[in-house]
């Protein structure tokens, strides 16, 4: 890099937003620039949003695709309300994120794009570089795509193909601006594209003729900026999404259980990298069923599941839907298998790349019969590993499928994590049963869990029944008799209902007691902590409960309601949380909040609307 002159000013947190159409590989550009915050040694989440179309309308409002990323040097908890920096590529991604952007901060444009043609497709009837209307902003205008092609003009590469690298020209800008290294960008290249050295080399050259122009921009007024390493505790580190720390849990619980992961899965947005991920992983033991549809997915690991393996499923909501007959198979079974529910808007196909939290009722009650199931929410990118991990470990322990609820926010962001070591992770053991048992019952059950043993079929001297009608207590004979279906279907949702014994206590973030808590649960949790702590630093009597264990609630649940004033359940629905609570929890009053936009919560809604229940007599 060559030296500067700028003065730099250090920075405690700042947000970037990428903005382009759909294949100006906006995706990739954040993610690079994340990399890069992740050497650098700062906290960081990410934001991408993007059109469900796999190729929408170039140049059009509805096909822009864009990343957000909130980077500092303290923790970050939200990919950020407002943009501090948004690049955009062309007229239309200027057009839809212009809202998103705070007074007074840097707009980085392509002019090359900005023609007569492009501003009409956008829907702008002026030119907005050419009026007033982007005066309250500090407006960079640069030719990104002509320079791009000037950069690498003795490689003789053709337009099409130099144009489709532009964004890594708008990259080095950024590299400039915030002081960032090449290694992580280079390193990339030459991993993609190690059979390609030209493409390497383009791209490579034209990172570098965006961090040179960024050094003549008149604009910058002589300024860079820094972002000092975030005070993480001493650890191995990587830039992780939410799909991928999902997967990564299952791997874990799988070689600490003993038991050889099976994961039986259909394609579907926004679950589809955790099939992905884990089919990369066959020297882990790990052995993936790409099925033909969603029915089939959970059925082969159900299959599984009876011959000893860690079975998994992954989904989205409409998948959760074909699922559900299969699910109460297992219940009815009483089989360990781990079904992961990424969210994505709906109903029916909905918005496939955008994300909420409404198929919580779904997972709690959508199946035919009593058929309890153990459900866990997941609430940070990070975190998805953990949950994925316990999820697993109530599963086999307590001869049950449990459902882990994700997002799409959760599963494509992504944040720093702390690879753990996976002996340091809580010890899984399954009850398997040994061989020749004289004990063994398919149908009796430990005491304390109340869940059956696990017998592996080819076991010596442990024969038994198995399937979806209803069982004899104890012997798992087929049974029609109605006081045991009685007392089968009890025994089962009592099994959930002890779960509770085995999981945290529910936390709560504040004090103990005060005039409002926030009731939350899942991918809102980074929202809702900037949101309380903030009203924390203002003297407001406010505290946080964020759920992880839906299914059975933690056992300390209606003690900790009890010592607040009011109760605010804030949700990506129309209010499915909030209604679970009143049914479990009619003693209580609660307020909701919701939301239902494909899009996370902002903190400063947030606060607005907390104050004015604080304020309501």
């Amino acid at each position: 890099m060559t030296t500067k002159q700028q003065k730099v000013v250090e920075l405690e947190n700042v947000v970037v937003r990428f903005a382009g159409d759909s294949g100006d590989g906006m995706q990739l550009t954040g993610s690079l620039f994340s990399d890069a915050a992740a050497i650098a040694g700062n906290d960081f989440a990410t934001f991408p949003d993007y059109p469900s179309e796999i190729r929408a309308p170039q140049g059009t409002v509805a096909g822009v695709s864009g990343f957000q990323i909130h980077f500092g040097q303290k923790n970050i908890y939200t990919s950020g309300d407002l943009a501090d920096v948004l690049v955009a590529m062309n007229p239309a991604p200027l057009k839809k994120n212009l809202m998103w952007v705070k007074s007074g901060g840097t707009i980085i444009v392509d002019t090359d794009t900005f023609t007569d043609k492009a501003l009409v497709k956008a829907g702008f009837e002026n030119d907005p570089l050419g009026d007033d209307s982007l005066k309250d902003f500090n407006l960079i205008k640069a030719p990104i795509s002509s320079l791009t092609k000037k950069s690498v003009e003795d490689l003789g590469l053709d337009n099409k193909m130099v144009l489709k690298s532009r964004n890594m020209f708008a990259l080095g800008v950024m590299f400039f601006i915030f002081n960032r290294e090449f290694k992580t960008a280079d390193e990339f290249f030459e991993q993609k594209f190690k059979s390609n050295p030209l493409v390497v080399e383009s791209n490579k050259k034209i990172l570098r003729a965006g961090y040179n122009f960024a050094d003549t921009i008149e604009a910058l007024n002589r300024i860079t900026y820094t972002v000092e390493p975030a005070a993480l505790s001493k650890g191995k580190y990587r830039n992780i999404t939410g799909n991928v720390a999902t997967a990564w849990g299952l791997l874990a619980a799988s070689e600490r259980s003993g038991r050889q992961l099976f994961l039986g899965s259909y394609p579907i947005t926004p679950a589809t990298e955790i099939l992905q991920e884990i089919s990369k992983h066959k020297s882990l033991g790990a052995r993936v069923l790409q099925a033909e549809d969603e029915i089939a997915g959970i059925v082969s690991s159900i299959g599984a599941s009876f011959t000893g393996s860690f079975a998994v499923t992954s989904t989205s909501g409409p998948g959760l839907s074909l699922k559900s007959e299969a699910i109460g198979l297992a219940v009815m079974t009483e089989l360990p298998i781990v079904i992961v529910n990424v969210q994505r808007a709906g109903p029916s196909t909905g918005m496939p790349t955008k994300s909420e939290q409404s198929d919580l009722l779904q997972a709690l009650f959508g199946r035919n019969g009593e058929a309890q199931v153990i459900v866990v929410a997941a609430s940070t990118s990070s975190n998805c590993f953990y949950h994925a991990y316990y999820a697993s470990k109530l599963a086999m322990e307590h001869m049950t499928p449990v459902i882990l609820l994700t997002d799409g926010y959760l599963a494509n962001g992504s944040e720093v994590f702390k690879i753990p070591k996976v002996k340091s992770l809580p010890a899984i053991k399954p009850p398997l049963v040994k061989a020749n048992d004289p004990d063994y019952y398919p149908y009796k059950r430990d005491p304390k869990r109340l869940n059956r043993s696990w017998a592996l079929p080819g076991t010596p001297g442990l024969r038994h029944r198995i399937g979806g009608l209803e069982k004899e207590d104890i012997y798992g004979n087929v049974s029609h008799d109605p006081e045991n279906h009685q007392i089968m279907c009890e025994l089962r949702a009592e099994k959930i209902e002890r779960v509770a014994d085995y999981i945290p206590k529910q936390d709560v973030i504040g004090k103990g007691s005060g005039d409002l808590l926030i009731a939350s649960w899942g991918g809102t949790y980074g929202n809702m902590i900037e949101a309380v702590k903030k009203m924390q630093s203002q003297g407001k009597k406010v505290s946080l409960a964020h759920f992880h264990y839906i299914n059975p609630l933690p056992k300390n649940t209606a003690d900790i309601f009890n010592n607040f004033k009011k109760i605010i359940v804030p949700e990506l629905n129309l209010g499915q949380f909030v209604l679970y609570l009143k049914m479990k929890f009619p003693q209580f009053k609660f307020e909701q909040y919701n939301k239902i936009q494909g899009l996370p919560f902002m903190v400063s809604e947030l606060v607005d609307k907390f104050n004015q229940v604080l304020e309501e007599e």
